[in-house]
């Protein structure tokens, strides 16, 4: 299962990587990963003008887009697009951080799984 990554490199700059979570057959269940900790879950809902200049993630964290869309924007310039069903790994949590905007003016409905 593809995950999208945001880590802070040895240049203070958040970059993206793409992370492939390992699953295995479950049986009858499908596919799953090993167990991973969390702490917490967050639901959170955004509206269309939500533009959110460079900050850090609070914490370790999977965003898991539930509705709707959002442009991450990292250290380097580089933009992508997550889309419904997208995850992302948050681990920004030192230096410039990243940007998160709304798409297409449209709200965006999303869950936050707390790791540390």
């Amino acid at each position: 299962m593809k995950v999208v990554r945001v880590y802070t490199g040895a240049d203070n700059k958040s970059h993206f990587e793409d992370v492939e979570i390992p699953l295995k057959s479950g049986g009858k269940a499908g596919f799953m990963s090993d167990l991973q900790k969390a702490t917490g879950v967050i639901f959170r809902e955004t509206g269309g003008d939500y533009n959110f200049d460079f900050h850090n993630a609070p914490r370790r964290q999977y965003v898991v887009n539930l509705e709707g869309e959002v442009e991450i924007e990292v250290g380097d310039g580089t933009k992508r697009i997550l889309r419904t069903g997208d995850i992302l790994l948050a681990e920004d949590t030192t230096g410039q951080g990243h940007i998160s905007r709304a798409v297409g003016g449209k709200p965006r409905k999303s869950l936050f799984i707390t790791l540390n």
